[in-house]
């Protein structure tokens, strides 16, 4: 007995010494159950919106000052509040973005005291309320309690539900920070200021069907979830400084010289980029209205936001946007002199028109009337309508942030998405959108200019790499570009390319677009509609991409010849080692040249972690390699190839 037992014993040992131990768990990857909740009225299981949808809205009339000696914005904000909820709202939640810049502010406590992008290093006193009131039959102050970037104002009667409206006047004040936590600021040219302005007037916090009141506040690192609505606004300045913003400038009649609206005019119809002021007039009195102040008019419709641009330094140029529908648009760009260098701002509105027309053509069409790019201090930031990109970029530089920024128009300002907990839905699926565009624009001019470049697949996929379903605000800075901007890209170029293909994807990832724009979709809208569109249960994907941290590692663990003849055909053997499933991309040579070409379906690993195949052959193999062409993350492709010759 001793003999048989020591003698399985030897026998166990001697196969773990040539095996490789899997972590892979079959039932764990395929188990049925994926989906949390089913579809309702609100939300279908299909991934679409149900029929009894709804969102509430929040329109915006804006009027502002910019006073340049103190730096400081001086507004009034009527809001009318539609609650088209099935509920009752005794309070309303807004967000006063600006207190992030309050030296005792969460995001001065954390974000500020971890140092990096996200950091203040200087205070200001916030978005100082100067008065709210009511607009009812008889208007009231209604209480209100500013807690940190929130603040919530009690009604003396609920908001009834199903359609019913309220409007708030609130005034309000704040300094412009120099430096605002890379969304906004102050830079300093050799002929001005350039002021960049956001998150800059009290804004209706999301009230939803998932959570009610979402009311997480504003730390620096997560960015935002806004109801849409019409915005109208009014910037008042100093005449020689230039205003842009989101949205159509309304009077430039009133802003412009009398030759900078015949050039003005002209970039509405040109192609080519038309120079409105120039270089050399930068310094010229004349370039400017002769009165003390001009008052900019702007509006844009069905948004979530609104930002803009003010200096007297700007250069100004633009040309025309051709959409889809045979509708127009406007590119601007706005930059200091500084900017200009080879390769430099001054091709600004021809990335800007390259990027826009290819996301409207292959995605959905661009919904607003100008689309304008600011140089300034922020390196890179996204608004409806207009973007803030670092004034030094040039060349697969200037592409690349231009190209990023203006991506985000799809996701999440027409997409609307929950920045706030959902980065990968918006900074990943944007990254991927931007593969695409910059393989396209000028023929590939930038297609090696990425922000991303050689194989990260081990940096992503290391031990302590933070997942993408966390919020933004809990991930680490470090990680942050990884699990928000390059992962879910290389997620969603695997399931292209690798598992549903071009076309299925195409169509998938455009019809949740068309779904869900202007509206507010969750992650489980999303794998809903990938999965009904394509017709492929992707349970076993999302839950290895984006609920776990799963890796991939499939290896090549045995090729054998039948009856040791190659002309009988030979059996390879592969297997999964890591927990994460994906299609099997295989290629064999054989002496006499002939090459097969392979893709297994990820079916092959439902019953476990080895899976055996047939292929017929004539001749001796000289070669079998997985992912020969490096499609999937594959963290080990020492154990892809063959390293034996076949028996």
């Amino acid at each position: 007995m001793k003999k048989v037992i020591v003698g399985f014993i030897l026998s166990v040992i001697a196969v773990t010494q040539y095996a490789q131990v899997t972590k892979y768990d079959n039932k764990e990857a395929f188990y049925p159950q994926f989906y949390p909740y089913p579809g309702n009225d609100f939300r279908s299981a299909s991934g679409e919106p149900g029929p009894k949808y709804w969102q509430n809205r929040a329109d915006y009339k804006i009027n502002a000052t910019l006073d340049t000696g103190s730096h400081k914005v001086i507004g009034d904000v009527e809001i009318t509040y539609t609650n088209n909820s099935p509920d009752n709202l005794k309070f309303l939640w807004l967000q006063l973005d600006q207190n992030i810049y309050r030296e005792d502010s969460r995001g001065s406590a954390t974000t500020t005291q971890a140092g990096g992008r996200w950091a203040n290093t200087k205070f200001t006193e916030g978005e100082v309320i100067k008065s709210i009131s009511v607009d009812a039959a008889k208007p009231y102050t209604p209480k209100y309690i500013v807690t940190d970037t929130r603040m919530q104002v009690w009604l003396n009667d609920a908001l009834k539900a199903s359609g019913n409206k309220i409007k708030l006047k609130i005034s309000f004040e704040f300094t412009v920070p120099e430096y605002g936590t890379d969304r906004m600021g102050r830079l300093k040219t050799k002929n001005g200021i350039v002021y960049e302005v956001a998150q800059w007037f009290p804004r209706l916090c999301v009230y939803d069907d998932i959570q009610g009141w979402n009311t997480l506040p504003y730390i620096g690192q997560g960015e935002f979830y806004l109801e849409y609505g019409d915005l109208e606004y009014t910037i008042t300045a100093p005449s020689d400084l230039i205003v842009v913003g989101s949205g159509e400038l309304l009077n430039p009649q009133d802003c412009y010289t009398a030759e900078q609206q015949k050039r003005w005019a002209e970039a509405k119809n040109s192609d080519k980029t038309v120079v409105i002021r120039g270089e050399k007039e930068i310094r010229d009195a004349s370039s400017r209205p002769a009165k003390p102040n001009c008052t900019w008019k702007f509006k844009i419709a069905n948004a979530r936001d609104v930002a803009w641009g003010a200096s007297k330094a700007f250069v100004l140029d633009a040309a025309k946007i051709n959409l889809p529908s045979g509708k127009k648009s406007m590119a601007i760009s706005a930059y200091p002199v500084e900017s200009i260098k080879k390769n430099g701002w001054q091709r600004s509105t021809e990335f800007v028109k390259g990027s826009v027309e290819h996301y409207s053509k292959k995605w959905f069409e661009y919904p607003y009337a100008a689309a304008t790019n600011v140089a300034g201090i922020v390196g890179g930031m996204e608004y409806p309508g207009i973007v803030f990109c670092g004034y030094t970029a040039s060349g697969g530089g200037l592409w690349g942030v231009t190209d990023h920024e203006f991506g985000h128009t799809w996701f999440p300002m027409i997409v609307g998405n929950n920045e706030r907990k959902y980065a990968w839905m918006d900074e990943g699926f944007n990254t991927f959108i931007n593969g695409l565009s910059t393989d396209e624009f000028n023929n590939g001019e930038f297609a090696s200019a990425s922000f991303f470049s050689g194989d990260l697949t081990n940096y992503v996929f290391k031990d302590d790499m933070d997942g993408l379903f966390n919020a933004p605000d809990v991930i680490g800075q470090n990680d942050l570009g990884i699990a928000a901007y390059e992962k879910p890209s290389i997620m969603l170029n695997a399931l292209r390319e690798v598992v549903l293909g071009a076309d299925r994807f195409d169509l998938a990832f455009r019809e949740f677009i068309n779904r869900w724009a202007f509206k507010h979709p969750t992650p489980w809208d999303f794998f809903h509609t990938m999965e009904n569109v394509s017709g492929e249960d992707l349970g076993w994907f999302w839950r290895g991409w984006v609920l776990n941290t799963w890796k991939l590692d499939q290896s090549l663990k045995d090729v054998k010849y039948i009856r040791n003849d190659p002309s009988n055909g030979v059996n390879i053997t592969i297997e999964n080692l890591e927990k994460m499933p994906m299609p099997v991309l295989i290629q064999i040579k054989e002496e006499n040249g002939k090459i097969h070409d392979l893709k297994l379906p990820v079916e092959v690993w439902q019953r476990g972690s080895t899976w055996t195949f047939h292929v017929n052959t004539t001749s001796n193999v000289t070669d079998v390699i997985l992912d020969p062409d490096k499609k999937l993350p594959d963290v080990n492709r020492n154990n892809n190839k063959m390293k034996e010759k076949p028996f």
